[in-house]
Formats: structure tokens, C-alpha cells, sequence
């Protein structure tokens, strides 16, 4: 058989094809001379074979079929044989592999060699991808190792230490006698593996992070020996002495100063030093600075120290690199809320970090900026972010303007970013401004101006709009009277107010929502304006839309003017300052669309019910529910429209026979009750219901399900269940949802759970409202999904109710 192609050959050769089909067809041809020659055992040429597979297993061909080669060449006398069997195991092997197992007895051989190379190559091939049962039985022959005298050994000892030290923690103590003397080495090799050894150890066991404290002294004696040393060629990098090495030990000696007063004040003294001393002129000094800042930052440093570090961080941000422009606005963002200060003193600088045109340094320089803002800054900084919020691409505007907001939140300006930001603010940017608003109650008429000017000026900002409709609502009678005593106040009369929001409900450019933001400032008018005939008209005009939200609320406001007139004052009377809660607690404040009418009847329903965020189901409350989708959760998270798993619990509950039933359409239902039917006389729920006994749903695995029932009074069709889950375990169980699913000729409503976290031993329960309508008084029947978390262990069940009492559903 003629002698195969040398690697220089191979390599030569794949070079000159010209597509990669080409190139392909070339490796294929040679892999199969490969594999001819394994098969036939050519121990002569073996070496050269799997030197060319490595190289093909470089530029992504596969090459397993080389494995047991390799182990051949490994278990050679031969150097060379050792040297590419080792490599091609680093490459080709791993420890889930069974094959690796084989290598055990090669590599303990190898590391009792008489041959320093040949054991560095255990060595180098055992820290690589050793696995654990590997590291446990070699673990032994490396720790000798680690105490020999050779410092090429005790280099390439102590990285594959760390690597047995993360296979098997548990092994950790049995290098500890021999990092006594590894400081003390003054070969750099040498050194710089023993302090990545100490820093692994320092990090996975806190007893060997107080017993290495110790060591400060001498890191310190290290460390200012390399900074004060002269020139050494085989070490200098740009100027500098070892700068790997110094890194190195700037990070072992953060680890070991963090939260102790007694290393810290050690190291203080020589921080300061490489700080002052080390050139920045070169990436390789900046880097030393970084490391410095960083350990500077978490030990117990002086004051003076940590001034020292924020200002390096300052020059950083100077420096031509975007790099380290980005790390300097990085590093001082973690560290403004400790140092504000000093941090401040570098505040031109970074508001100049803003006008980058790199994307990244912009974003952190925006963020940094709205840390810096205070009120001595305020309206300096704010000048500069609203400037910034004008000019910037459009995937900053909504951070910058909730940015903006935020800082307004702290009450010490009120800005209107949304004229700036147009409609790229987010969501929760128009109730947190509307908020806002509402509290500063005297800035009220400075407020509703400005936001009428700006909607005299342009209605294509919807955020803009609906901010400014809501405003006009609460406050048209303050903008009427020119009470603004912050500027010039405008002649308006009330016509021209409503003439605006008007012409907002039939203009093009206005969204569903901002439409049911205008009608409901028109309707608030009613109680703040003289002009009450006109609202009137407006509003029964818009009870025949073919908009449903803005048809509802407008059938809804002239129940107002026409059945409860005499209610209409109070319950359009102006917001009062809210207090920001939990989004989920049950003490939440809603805020959907500008709805005064649901926050202002909130009180009439009972505490346990929490109203739905979603718009819609804030008045199908107030109706009793009569109109209520098929399944809702009230999960923000998995939307019910969306069908997914809640359809699948339906199973085959359909009571029709055939297949999973779809979502089916509301059930309409005679004399609808109106927004405030039942609110005078009638009690919400029918005391009747008292009667209906409780029954148990699921008890299982220490969870238990009680339902309890109520009958709704403004319809006999509703039964409310209130389900009270208890949890008999040791354990709180977490992350708690119930979801619930029924037959399509019922209509089911979920609303919000009073908690996701059901208390242990029955300490507490977790209640939650399930609406049900059945029209054709069928018996009821139920399927249920339960998920929560124990133990850190989720659980998920299903189960199917159909014990329901007579009293429940006839």
C-alpha cells in the first residue's frame, strides 16, 4: 500500500479547491484512505492519519471514527505518538463518552513517567476533560506532582488541580498542604497557576477563604514587587511587568477582602499604588486600572480609595476605545448608588456620553443619567434627557420617556415627555404619568394647559392624547377659569374644550382607546361644565356605535343621566391622590382607560373580588357578569383568548357528543341589568345561598379544594363559587394557579386569586372567584388545573368535578 499524503500535503490541496463541494469530494477521498489504513492496523503511518483527521475535524467534518486510534498512540512509546494520541483525545474525546474510560491507566502510567513532557501531556490532557471518576483516581498522582521541585510540572499540576477541584469539590482539602509553598515560587508560571488555584478554592468553600486570609501579606509583597520591578524582557508587555499575572492577583485579592476589615486594610496601600502607578497609555495598563477599580469597589476600601476608582473610571470614559467607554459607564452604573457623589463630579462627561453614536454606550449613558438625576440636577439633567428623548432612535424613546417619568415620579419636577416621545412610550407610561398628574394637585391647571395647547397643536400622538383627554376630564373647570398661575393663562370657553374632544372621537387618527378616553372626559364635563344638553346628545349618539367598548360605555352614561341623575356628581367627582401599590396585591389600583366610573364604584363590591385587567371585564363586572367569555384566567401571562392548554382541559366534557368544544359566543340574555342596577336596594349576592352546603373539590398530596356558593341577585343564572385552597404540607407551596375549564353551553369567570403562595400546615388559605353562568340550568360539571411548586419541585394535576350540590346550578 503506497505511503499516504503528509498533512502539509493534505492541507495544501484542500486549499486549492474552489467551492465547497470541491472540498468536500477531497475529504471524503482521503477519509476513506484513513479508514483502509485503521482497518489494516499500519501502525507506521497511524500518527500521520490521525494528525490528518484533527485537522478535517477542524474545519467541521466528522472524525469519531478516530478515537480508539487515538488511544492506540497514547499507549506508544513513542513521543510524537503520545503527543498527537493526546491531542486528538483533548479533541475527539469527552467524558460522556464511555471511551475516555480506557485512557485511566495510559494517563497514570504517563504521569509517573521518567519524561517531564510525557507527564506534562497527562497532565495537560487530564485538566482538559478528565471526568470525575477520572479525577478521583489520578487525583493522587497530581498532588505529588504539585509538591515536585520541576516548576513545568508544578505549573501544569496546578491547573489540572483546578480542573479536579470542579469535577470533585470534595477532593479540595487534599491540595491544601501543598499550596503552602506555591507563593513562594518565583517562577511567573508557576505563580500565576497557583493563584488561579487559590481563587477556585477561595470560591467553593468558605472555610478556605478564611484560612487563605492569611496569604494578603504576601499577594501584597508579590504585587508591589512586579509594579517597582525594572524592565524584564521575558515578562514586559507594553512597558509592563507581568500584567497577567497582576490581574490575577488584583482578582484573588477582591475575593479575599470582600466583607473582612482586616484584609482590606492590607491591601489599601498597594491598590493605591498600582492606581497611581500604572500607565494608561497602553489596553494592557487600562486593563490593570479595570481590575484595580474593580477590587477597589468590593473590599472595605477607604473613601479616598474609592474616589480614586470612580475618577480611573472617568479617564476611561475619555479615552478613544469604545470598549472601555462602555466598561467605565458599565462600572459606574453598579457603583452610583454607593458613591453618588463622587460619581456626580463626572456628570458633563457622561450626559456627553449620550450624543455616542454607539448604540450600547448610548443606552448605558441614558441609564447612568437618570441614576445621576437628583434635585440639585433636575432640571439641568432633564434639559439634557428630553433633548437626548427628542433626537434619539426610536428604540430608545420609550426607555428615555419612562425614564423621564420615573424621575417626575420623585416629585420634583413634572415634565411631558410624551410630546417628545409620540407614540413609541410605553404602555405603562400613560396611568403612571395620569398618576403622576394626580398628585401634584398644584400643578393641576399649569398641567391641563399644556396638554391642551399640545392637543390644539397635533392628535397623532396617541400616549399624548389620552393623557390630555384624561386631564381635560378632571380638570376642564380649571382650564375654563385660567386659574394657571405658572404662565400666561389661555382664554378657552367650553364649547372650544368640547369642540376638541369631539372632534377626537370622529377623527381618523384616534385609536379605540384614545375614543373611550375622549367620551369619558366628555361625560366627566357633564359635572364641571354648564353645558350638560350637549353632553348629553353627544353621548346617546354614541350609544348606537358599532365601536362595542365606546357603545357600552355610552349606553352605560345614559343610564347615569337618566336613572341615577342624582348619583352622577359623586361618581364623576375628580380622582384622589392614589398610592402606587403591587401590581397583583389585592389592593391594586386599577387604572384602565381613564375609567373613573369603576376606581369610584370599586367600594361597592365585596373585598374579595379584585376586578380583571382586562378592559372589557371592569364593567361586565358591575352588569353581574351576564356577558363573560367562555374561559378567563386571570393569568397576564397565558390570555384566554389565546385557546392553549385551558381548551385542552375541556377533554370530553362537551355535553353534546361531540369533539372538543371551540369557544362559543356570549350567551345574550334579556333585560340586561345597567351599570348601577342593584346598588341601592338589592344585596350583591342572594342570601338564599346560604343554604347550598360546601363541597371538596381535590385533596391530594396535602393540597386541598373547597367550593362555597353564592347565587348573583341581578341574575339567578350565576353561580359564584369561591374556591379555598388549603395545604396541609410542611412546606409553602409557590407560584399556586388554579385554572378551570366547562362545557360550552356553560360561561365561565375567573378572576384574580388573593395570593400564588398557599401557607403551610394550614396556616393560612388562598381563595379565588370562579362566575359561572349556566342559562339552561344543566347540571354542573367542571374540569381542573392545578400547578404550583414544592420543595422547589413543580407539580401539575388534573381532575374532573362532578359532584356539584342540586342547590348549585338549579
Amino acid at each position: 500500500m503506497p505511503a499516504p499524503i503528509r498533512l502539509r500535503e493534505l492541507i495544501r490541496t484542500i486549499r486549492t479547491a474552489r467551492t465547497q463541494a470541491e472540498e468536500r469530494e477531497m475529504i471524503q477521498k482521503e477519509c476513506a484512505a484513513i479508514r483502509s489504513s485503521f482497518r489494516e492496523e499500519d501502525n507506521t503511518y497511524r500518527c500521520r492519519n490521525v494528525a490528518k483527521l484533527l485537522y478535517m475535524h477542524m474545519l467541521g467534518y466528522p472524525a469519531h471514527f478516530g478515537q480508539l486510534e487515538c488511544l492506540k498512540l497514547i499507549a506508544s512509546q513513542k513521543f510524537t505518538d503520545k503527543r498527537i494520541g493526546y491531542l486528538g483525545a483533548m479533541l475527539l474525546l469527552d467524558e460522556r463518552q464511555d471511551v475516555h474510560l480506557l485512557m485511566t491507566n495510559c494517563i497514570k502510567n504517563d504521569l509517573n513517567h521518567s519524561t517531564q513532557y510525557v507527564q506534562g501531556l497527562a497532565l495537560c490532557t487530564l485538566g482538559c476533560m478528565g471526568s470525575s471518576e477520572m479525577c478521583r483516581d489520578l487525583a493522587g498522582e497530581v498532588e505529588k506532582l504539585l509538591k515536585t521541585s520541576n516548576s513545568y510540572l508544578r505549573k501544569k499540576a496546578a491547573l489540572c488541580a483546578v480542573h479536579v477541584i470542579r469535577k470533585v469539590p470534595e477532593l479540595m482539602e487534599m491540595f491544601l498542604p501543598a499550596t503552602k509553598n506555591l507563593l513562594s515560587e518565583k517562577n511567573h508560571g508557576v505563580l500565576h497557576t497557583s493563584v488561579v488555584l487559590l481563587t477556585e478554592m477561595c470560591e467553593r468553600s468558605p472555610d478556605m477563604l478564611t484560612h487563605f486570609r492569611k496569604l494578603v501579606p504576601q499577594l501584597v509583597r508579590i504585587l508591589k514587587n512586579l509594579i517597582m520591578s525594572g524592565y524584564s524582557p521575558e515578562h514586559d508587555v507594553s512597558g509592563i511587568s507581568d500584567p497577567f499575572l497582576q490581574v490575577r492577583i488584583l482578582r484573588l485579592l477582591r475575593i479575599l477582602g470582600k466583607s473582612d476589615d482586616d484584609s482590606s486594610e492590607a491591601m489599601n496601600d498597594i491598590l493605591a499604588q498600582v492606581a497611581t502607578n500604572t500607565e494608561t497609555s497602553k489596553n494592557v495598563g487600562n486593563a490593570i486600572l479595570y481590575e484595580t477599580v474593580l477590587t477597589i469597589m468590593d473590599i472595605k476600601s477607604e473613601s479616598g480609595l474609592r474616589v480614586l476608582a470612580i475618577n480611573i473610571l472617568g479617564r476611561f470614559l475619555l479615552n478613544n476605545d469604545k470598549n472601555i467607554r462602555y466598561v467605565a459607564l458599565t462600572s459606574l452604573l453598579k457603583t452610583v448608588q454607593t458613591d453618588h457623589n463622587a460619581v456626580q463630579r463626572h456628570r458633563s462627561t457622561i450626559v456627553d456620553c449620550l450624543k455616542d453614536l454607539d448604540v450600547s454606550i448610548k443606552r448605558r449613558a441614558m441609564e447612568l443619567s437618570f441614576a445621576l438625576v437628583n434635585g440639585n440636577n433636575i432640571r439641568g439633567m432633564m434639559k439634557e434627557l428630553l433633548y437626548f428623548l427628542d433626537s434619539c432612535d426610536p428604540e430608545f424613546k420609550a426607555d428615555c420617556a419612562s425614564g423621564v417619568f420615573l424621575a417626575a415620579e420623585k416629585r420634583w419636577v413634572l415634565q411631558n415627555p410624551t410630546i417628545n416621545a409620540g407614540s413609541y412610550v410605553r404602555d405603562d407610561s400613560v396611568p403612571n404619568l395620569i398618576q403622576l398628574i394626580t398628585n401634584s394637585v398644584e400643578m393641576h391647571a399649569y398641567t391641563v394647559q399644556r396638554l391642551y395647547k399640545a392637543l390644539l397643536d397635533d392628535i397623532s400622538q396617541q400616549p399624548l392624547v389620552q393623557v390630555a383627554s384624561w386631564c381635560i376630564g378632571e380638570y376642564g373647570d380649571l382650564l375654563v377659569s385660567g386659574q394657571c398661575e405658572e404662565e400666561e393663562p389661555i382664554q378657552v370657553t367650553e364649547d372650544e374644550v368640547l369642540d376638541v374632544l369631539e372632534g377626537l372621537l370622529v377623527s381618523n387618527l384616534s385609536a379605540p382607546v384614545t375614543r373611550g378616553y375622549s367620551l369619558t372626559a366628555i361625560m366627566k364635563l357633564s359635572t364641571r361644565f354648564s353645558s350638560v344638553n350637549r353632553i348629553k346628545k353627544v353621548v346617546s349618539i354614541y350609544g348606537s356605535s358599532i365601536d362595542v367598548e365606546l357603545q357600552q360605555r355610552a349606553v352605560e352614561y345614559n343610564a347615569l343621566f337618566k336613572k341615577y341623575d342624582h348619583m352622577r356628581p359623586a361618581l364623576l367627582e375628580r380622582m384622589p391622590i392614589m398610592e402606587k401599590t403591587a401590581t397583583n396585591g389585592p389592593t391594586e389600583i386599577v387604572q384602565t382607560n381613564g375609567e373613573t366610573e369603576s376606581s369610584a364604584l370599586d367600594s361597592k363590591h365585596p373585598p374579595s373580588i379584585t376586578q380583571p385587567t382586562n378592559q372589557a371585564n371592569d364593567l361586565l363586572d358591575l352588569l353581574g357578569g351576564n356577558d363573560v367569555p367562555v374561559i378567563q384566567t386571570a393569568l397576564p401571562t397565558k390570555p384566554a383568548s389565546a385557546g392553549g392548554e385551558l381548551l385542552d382541559l375541556l377533554g370530553d366534557l362537551s355535553l353534546s357528543g361531540g369533539p372538543t368544544p371551540a369557544p362559543a359566543p356570549s350567551v345574550p340574555i334579556s333585560q340586561t341589568p345597567f351599570l348601577l342596577d342593584g346598588l341601592s336596594s338589592q344585596p350583591l349576592f342572594n342570601d338564599t345561598a346560604a343554604g347550598i352546603p360546601p363541597m371538596t373539590a381535590y385533596n391530594k398530596n396535602g393540597l386541598k379544594i373547597e367550593f362555597t356558593f353564592e347565587r348573583s341577585n341581578p341574575n339567578p343564572n350565576i353561580s359564584v363559587i369561591t374556591i379555598h385552597a388549603s395545604n396541609s404540607t410542611e412546606a409553602d407551596m409557590t407560584d399556586f394557579v388554579f385554572q378551570a375549564a366547562v362545557p360550552k353551553t356553560f360561561q365561565l369567570q375567573l378572576l384574580s386569586p388573593s395570593s400564588n403562595i398557599v401557607p403551610a400546615l394550614n396556616q393560612g388559605s388562598v381563595t379565588q372567584v370562579i362566575r359561572v353562568l349556566n342559562p339552561q340550568k344543566q347540571q354542573l360539571r367542571m374540569r381542573i388545573k392545578l400547578t404550583y411548586t414544592l420543595k422547589g419541585a413543580p407539580v401539575q394535576d388534573l381532575a374532573e368535578v362532578n359532584n356539584f350540590p342540586p342547590q348549585s346550578w338549579q
